[in-house]
């Protein structure tokens, strides 16, 4: 299976600790199924002193959530929504909203 949502796209979680909330999407790891949703899913890490952290301590970080758990938010519509993937006269594809029927890609 394809993960259908991007680096920059805007996300709402559908389940679980921060059901509801929605923020964008930092990073994605298509092997695990897994993506780091900006302000979503925090975690805390003790870490010691170091070069890049002169001041060590315990630090809170966003942790990578599953796909499964967020639907992304269409930017024409604004609705949280699934995607289709079509395809374009030139042989491309695009992203497609299945409630608006937009084109979520602009290329």
């Amino acid at each position: 299976m394809k993960i259908k949502i991007k680096k920059d796209d805007v996300v709402t979680v559908i389940t679980g600790k921060y059901a509801g909330k929605s923020g964008k999407v930092l990073k994605v790891f298509p092997d695990t199924k897994k993506l780091i949703v900006e302000k979503i899913n925090f975690v805390k890490r003790h870490t010691k002193p170091s070069q890049k952290v002169q001041q060590g301590g315990i630090l809170e970080k966003e942790a990578p959530i599953a796909v499964s758990k967020v639907m992304l938010i269409c930017n024409k519509c604004g609705k949280t929504t699934r995607v289709k993937i079509g395809s374009l006269p030139d042989g491309g594809h695009v992203r497609i909203c299945k409630k608006c029927s937009e084109m979520i890609d602009e290329k």
